[in-house]
């Protein structure tokens, strides 16, 4: 995995403990497009003042290459959606080869969505396909293709029932986490449908693509390590294969049926998340990005004609804790190298909705909301970050609290008893959680001064009232999730959103081909997952849990299918 993040921890927990517990709980230009336009598409002309990123196409001469190639199928990044199409493609006898730029395979989301499988019907009632539809497309404001959600919709429960005997021969048991599907949050209602498919035990290896991996090994098959794009092969309308820089020079691989980007987002691009997300560094003070996750397949994609996303979508948590008086945004260190100030990628409790203030001691927020709706609200406080203040009742709160997703993390180990200190010791939150026996004192630790320290006392007082009322008068939170903070020991915690990676990418249809500014298809080039679009806009809908790493999976399945004549 990537890092200390929290996200193995979640995986962990989820999967094995929660179940032990019981608990559930990545435009083209002008210059891009493969024929000029007489008049530019309104979108691309949008896009020109802010891809100084993009760059130039690298130049290769034939007389560089190395050596050449040839496989019907070309599959370009070795993670969730390229290791998806391998997989498929082994099993179909497509003639394929994965290039992968690192030296393994990419890092694995164990978390897969899938709607109204054979698996999720044994515990939960079947599901409204097209409310799930229209939930997403609410949530994008309409800036998606619905065609493409559809793709996923109609073949992801095909994809789990086809992985689940593959993994299961490998030691891994398939859970499936039932949700009611009215989810109350924010002083409102989420459709939050039954989706979460996970393999016990989750985030330890073997994981998926490892397992996949085998797969392939087992028909004969190898990834190529080391193979680091450079640029695809394309002319007009169509792209041929791609050129790779490996230890034995640049290698030219030719695709007679097509070639797909799986490469992921751009979250490790500093350059184009302030170009495409500037509200990231804006509310951000952690992040758990692959370091694969540079944007390189994105850029390359837009370098042969295709367009991207007008709207970013980046997936960002509320857990970002850092020390007193740390901003969001990026630093920059010794070596010139840019990236954000927390040294802990997430601390699991900040997603709880306790009281969240500013750095005037004012409440500004409904601490019940999505977790990147919070964080977006935290943009317009002083530094982007927030401070989350709860008492010794907190376990008590977590448990009648009953938040989903990856937050049920902390739930699940305050219901299995842990105390509350070592859970956050456990999580990371040694020197980042203050604790203290009075809040006059908590205030020092927490850095509240003067008028913003007799603010903090005020704002806690009156939340005490509201408390004591039953309603929220001043954001409308849920009754069940309102905690008076009057039992010592107090505590508190600065928090910033955590960046985990960016899901606008590529324009694609409901196949996964790769669009023009026109809407032109693209012949021979695919993009699935992250450095794909279509299927989000502006945020991660969380509470339809696990959807993002469901719509890579199966997206990566059905290029392959398609590419091997398995789809009708």
């Amino acid at each position: 995995m990537t890092d200390s993040s929290g996200l193995s921890r979640r995986g962990f927990l989820q999967a094995g403990m929660l179940a032990g517990a019981g608990a559930l709980a990545a435009g083209a230009l002008a210059g891009c497009a493969p024929r000029p336009q007489e008049t530019p598409h309104p979108e691309t002309a949008s896009q020109e003042a802010h891809t100084y990123w993009l760059g130039e196409e690298p130049a290769v001469a034939d007389a560089d290459i190395v050596a050449t190639r040839d496989t019907d199928f070309l599959i370009i990044g070795a993670g969730n959606a390229g290791m998806m199409a391998a997989g498929t493609a082994s099993d179909l006898g497509l003639d394929f080869i994965v290039a992968e730029k690192g030296t393994s395979v990419g890092d694995t989301r164990e978390y897969v969505g899938a709607i109204n499988s054979k698996y999720a019907l044994e515990v939960a009632d079947p599901v409204d396909e097209m409310k799930v539809l229209n939930e997403l497309t609410r949530y994008a404001s309409g800036r998606v293709d619905q065609r493409v959600i559809k793709t996923w919709l109609r073949e992801g429960k095909e994809m789990i029932e086809w992985i689940t005997p593959i993994m299961e021969a490998n030691g891994k048991t398939l859970g499936v986490t039932p949700m009611e599907a009215d989810h109350p949050a924010g002083g409102t209602y989420y459709f939050a449908p039954t989706i979460e498919h996970f393999f016990n035990p989750t985030y330890e290896y073997p994981m998926r693509n490892d397992i996949l991996e085998w797969h392939i090994q087992e028909a004969g098959h190898e990834i190529s390590y080391n193979y680091d794009l450079v640029k695809l092969d394309h002319d007009g309308n169509r792209v041929t294969g791609a050129v790779f820089a490996t230890p034995e020079g640049l290698v030219r691989v030719n695709a007679a049926k097509g070639t797909l980007l799986a490469t992921g987002g751009y979250a490790a691009n500093p350059e184009m998340i302030r170009a495409n997300l500037p509200l990231v560094p804006a509310c951000c003070t952690a992040a758990s990005y692959s370091p694969r996750c540079d944007g390189y397949g994105l850029r390359a994609g837009l370098w042969a004609g295709g367009i991207k996303d007008v709207n970013g979508a980046p997936v960002i948590f509320d857990r970002g804790a850092v020390p007193a008086g740390v901003d969001c945004g990026y630093v920059t260190d010794a070596d010139g190298r840019e990236h954000f100030p927390a040294t802990h990628y997430q601390l699991n409790i900040g997603s709880q909705p306790f009281l969240k203030v500013n750095r005037k001691g004012e409440r500004f927020v409904n601490e019940s909301l999505p977790y990147d709706t919070l964080c977006n609200a935290a943009s317009y406080q002083p530094g982007g970050v927030w401070c989350q203040i709860f008492d010794g009742n907190a376990v008590d709160d977590i448990l009648r609290f009953g938040t989903t997703g990856c937050a049920a993390y902390t739930t699940a180990f305050m219901q299995m008893g842990m105390p509350l200190d070592d859970f956050i010791a456990m999580d990371g939150g040694t020197g980042l959680m203050q604790k203290a026996d009075s809040l006059d004192e908590l205030a020092v630790l927490l850095g509240f001064e003067g008028e913003a320290k007799r603010r903090l006392m005020d704002t806690i007082a009156h939340y005490n009232d509201i408390v004591e009322s039953g309603v929220d008068t001043d954001y409308g939170k849920e009754p069940h999730r309102l905690s008076k903070i009057i039992e010592s020991p107090f505590y508190g915690c600065w928090f910033g959103g955590a960046l985990l990676t960016t899901l606008d990418g590529l324009r694609i249809n409901e196949d996964m081909q790769v669009l023009t500014a026109d809407g032109s298809v693209i012949e021979g080039l695919y993009a699935a997952g992250d450095v794909s679009g279509c299927f989000y806009s502006d945020n991660y809908p969380e509470y339809i849990v696990a959807c993002a790493c469901g719509r890579t999976c199966t997206e990566g399945r059905h290029v392959a299918r398609l590419l091997a004549g398995d789809l009708a």
